[in-house]
């Protein structure tokens, strides 16, 4: 169980999400952080990550590796399709 809320939890992963995110554009894309509950982390990507066949290895072995060791090891991450962003109780 993580012993932070999810507001306690939000700077930590933006800042997070900031340190990734130059790499991310580096390929043309980006990523937004759309909301953190119970700790997972809701993401969108952006831009040319969009249908990316590395979309998922970038999620896990990118973003959400830096937030594990960084944050706390039971974080996960799950991508919002766009449209998405009011519906996050039905992924994952």
């Amino acid at each position: 169980m993580i012993p932070f809320s999810d507001e306690e939890l939000k700077p930590a992963v933006i800042n997070v999400i900031d340190k990734v995110r130059p790499s991310i554009k580096l390929d043309g894309g980006d990523i937004e952080l759309i909301d953190v509950k119970g700790g997972v982390v809701y993401v969108q990507l952006q831009g040319a990550c969009v249908g990316c066949g590395s979309a998922g290895t970038t999620l896990k072995f990118g973003v959400e590796r830096q937030l594990k060791t960084l944050i706390h090891p039971e974080i996960t991450v799950i991508n919002v399709p766009k449209g998405w962003e009011d519906k996050l109780d039905q992924l994952g």
